[in-house]
């Protein structure tokens, strides 16, 4: 009697667990199909109230007006070549930075590491007004190679926290094995090391590009030509004084979404393992 009683207590909490996890994927999953089946209305249908839940019939107009009339195939290039160029630099300094932590010991190694910690936790809103002025000065406005720099050290100390930890978890048993085969440190950090910390060096990279891709306030505030302006930024151009465009808001950010969707499913199994890996304390 007692185990038929445990065997409906258990069924009763699976079948409880199964209801709650379905309502959560409905929530979360929602306002992209939403967004989804919004960029394929009409502007009449997308304000018709009560509001419809299946575009009827389902158009391609918003996709078409969005690329030629927009130019939005720049604007994707564009966010394309800042966010891998920054994910790129970030990861590589980052990575230095993060081994010379993590193997040697020197007296303002602390004062770096929280001096690092502090800029995460600083809004950076905060510096685009005195920011602005100093690259006005310095003719460096309306430039993607200045979102590329500006990116860059933002994510720095980010990069070098995250990757510490990676390092850390690296025997130097390892590097040493290396060097008395005659690699010196750089050899041995980029043919040895850099292999077994892959994951981490992959998962860095993956959270370093959304964050380019997605920043926003950045490139709205020194980027004012339009030839330069990146997905976040072009998009925003959408919602107009008095009206917004919501069928090209809503087909230019299903294609804003595609890319960062596409590498986590292709990295999904480096970024798991090098969060869990990541994790352990250095």
């Amino acid at each position: 009697m007692n185990m038929k009683k445990r065997g409906a207590k258990h069924n009763a909490y699976l079948a409880v667990k199964t209801l709650v996890l379905l309502v959560f994927l409905v929530i979360v999953i929602f306002p992209f199909y939403w967004l989804f089946q919004t960029s394929f209305k009409s502007a009449r249908d997308i304000a018709q109230f009560p509001p419809t839940y299946f575009p009827n019939p389902p158009i391609r107009d918003n996709y078409i007006n969005i690329f030629q009339m927009n130019n939005f195939g720049r604007y994707v290039f564009n966010s394309v070549s800042v966010s891998l160029v920054s994910s790129f630099m970030c990861v590589l300094i980052g990575m230095l930075g993060a081994y010379a932590l993590a193997r040697f010991d020197f007296k303002a190694k602390s004062k770096i590491l929280m001096f690092y910690l502090i800029t995460q936790m600083i809004p950076g809103f905060l510096g685009l007004a005195a920011l602005y002025t100093m690259l006005h000065q310095f003719n460096m406005l309306d430039k993607l190679t200045t979102l590329m720099i500006l990116y860059t050290v933002m994510l720095i100390p980010y990069c070098t926290i995250t990757l510490r930890g990676f390092f850390a978890q690296v025997p130097r048993a390892l590097e040493e094995a290396a060097q008395i085969d005659g690699c010196n440190r750089i050899s041995a950090l980029f043919r040895v090391i850099l292999p077994v910390i892959m994951p981490g060096v992959s998962a860095t990279f993956m959270f370093s590009f959304v964050q380019c891709w997605n920043e926003v306030f950045s490139a709205i505030m020194y980027i004012n030509r339009s030839s330069y302006y990146t997905i976040p930024v072009a998009l925003n151009s959408l919602v107009l004084k008095y009206d917004v465009k919501w069928g090209e808001l809503s087909a230019g950010a299903v294609i804003s979404i595609v890319p960062s969707i596409a590498m986590f499913a292709f990295a999904q199994k480096y970024i798991a393992s090098g969060l869990v890996n990541g994790a352990v304390k250095g």
